[in-house]
Formats: C-alpha cells, structure tokens, sequence
C-alpha cells in the first residue's frame, strides 16, 4: 500500500510537469520557431535520460554477472528506434504548431483526447471498444464543440492544429504497447527522442531562423520542456507504473489537463468562458468515464483497450 501512495504521488507530479508545459510551449513560441523548440527541447530530453540508461545497464551487469560492454541502445533496433521517434514528431510538431495560437488550457484538453482515440483506432488492431469508450467519447465530442467550435462552425486557429496531433499521440501509445515487451522502455524512449529532435531542426533549418540570441531569450521554456517535461516526467513515470495500477496511472495522469488550465490562468492570465469551461468539463468527464469504466463494470476485455 505504501509503494502504491508513493507511486500515485509521484504520477501525481508528472501530471503537474506536463501539465505546467503547455505553458513552456506557449511562452517559447514568443522567442523560437515551433521545430526549434521542439529539436532542442528533444535533445535535451534524450540526454537526460543518459545517465539514467547508464546506471540500468550497470545494474544489469551487476546481476548477471556479465563482463561484456553494453551499448547505448542495445535492446532498441534502428527500424524501432526511427519509427516511433517518426510518429513522435508528427504529434509534437503539430501540437508545437497548434500552440502559437491557442491557449494552455485548451491545448491540454484537446491533447488529452488522445485517450479516447486509442481504443477507436486499436480497432483497427483487432482491440474491441468497450461501453466506457462509447460514452466517453459522445462527452469528449460535445466538449470538444463547446471548447473549440466558433459561431461558423469552425475549429478555432490552433486547436485543428492539435486535435491532428492527438491523433498520433494515440498512434504513438498504441505503438509503444506493442514495442514494450520487445525493447528496453527507457533506451526506447532515449531513441526516440533523438530521431524526434533530429528531424525537428532538420525541419526548423528550411523553415526558421535559429540564432543564439533568440534561443538565449526562450532558454527557460526550452530547459523546463527538455529536462522536466521530456527527461525527468517521464523517468518518474517509467518508475511511479512499476508500483502503480494501470487504472491509478492513467486516470493520475489525466489530471495534465486540468493542471494545464490552472497553470495558463494563473501563469498566462488566459481566462477561460462559461462556454469554454463547460466543454473542458464535458472532455474530462468523458476521459475518466473511458479510464474507469472497464474497472466499475469489471469489463476485463476492455481494460487493455482503454475502456
């Protein structure tokens, strides 16, 4: 009971970092490109994740008793390595994009509907949708209109930008189930950051300007969306899910969007409408409603499927 407590805090703490990064990304759009961002940001992240690769493979001596040299990257392959970092990209350089010009707030909700999308696109896997998905997502839609949908009945600027994005943060989850129980997570993790942050500035060098001054100026955002959002938030969540219920860790971590709207209200002063703050409302509800209804109808089946 003790390591699930400690567990959930500091699930708890990722949601905080990740949710407080939307506002890294708004604030590092006033000085970098949104490619720039990103590549740096990446980098930083997969260097970080370094030592800690490290220190796993020393443990792993240690208990084996091997003498061989370990690799970097051992127990990733090149195909694995770029294909999820690929999908990475997607996902981060449209939601880099869709966040010069909307709020904190609103592109944490909408990013978070990738967790409604998973179970509809594993459909195309063979994943069965179970009733928690259906009704999460009938609450998620009429959020996300009530959030995003203008009097012409089109997407404010922005949040199209991000809803796309999510659609491969569902992708990118999906994926990474299924390489999981083939690689090392945190070596995965560490490549794929690497393929992400390369194809970034490559992007960033065609289409933007990146000088020194610039990236001086955004420093903060870029260090706290490299080392906190990128490096540490997902070591704590790679060591806070050995101990934590997967129902625990992904309604926790869900919290990101909630923090996101605080943080870009207090931190930004982006105040939201009744309007707005109802369809965020609507979008939560229908998130926890797909995380928690395989565990209160004990709908076994659907828990691999998000509900």
């Amino acid at each position: 009971m003790n390591k699930t407590l400690k567990a959930d805090w500091l699930l708890l703490l990722t949601a905080v970092i990740w949710g407080c990064a939307f506002v890294a990304q708004r604030e590092g759009m006033k000085h970098v490109g949104p490619f720039t961002f990103n590549g740096i940001r990446f980098f930083l992240g997969a260097f970080s994740l370094i030592p800690l690769i490290l220190y796993r493979n020393r443990l792993w001596q240690r208990k084996t008793g091997s003498t061989d040299r370990v690799r970097l990257f051992s127990a990733v392959t090149p195909a694995q390595g770029v294909l999820i970092g690929v999908i990475l990209f997607c996902g981060a350089s449209l939601q880099q994009i869709g966040m010069v010009y909307t709020t904190a707030a609103k592109g944490g909700f909408i990013t978070g509907l990738y967790v409604i999308l998973v179970p509809f696109i594993g459909r195309f896997f063979g994943q069965r949708i179970g009733v928690g998905g259906w009704i999460g997502s009938v609450f998620a839609t009429i959020g996300l209109y009530l959030l995003s949908i203008n009097e012409e009945l089109q997407f404010a600027p922005g949040d199209l930008w991000v809803l796309v994005g999510a659609c491969f943060w569902a992708v990118h989850v999906l994926v990474i189930g299924w390489l999981s129980s083939k690689t090392d997570p945190v070596q995965l993790a560490c490549a794929q950051f690497l393929v992400c942050a390369s194809l970034s500035l490559v992007v960033a060098g065609w289409t933007e300007t990146i000088t020194w001054r610039t990236i001086r100026s955004g420093i903060v955002p870029i260090l706290y969306g490299g080392f906190f959002s990128v490096g540490i938030a997902y070591t704590l969540q790679v060591v806070a899910q050995q101990d934590a219920p997967p129902t625990h860790a992904a309604v926790i971590l869900s919290m990101e969007t909630v923090v996101a709207a605080i943080a870009g209200w207090i931190l930004l002063d982006e105040g939201l409408g009744l309007r707005a703050i109802s369809g965020c409302a609507l979008m939560f509800f229908g998130m926890l409603v797909v995380q928690l209804a395989p565990l209160l109808t004990g709908d076994r089946s659907s828990r691999g499927s998000l509900g």
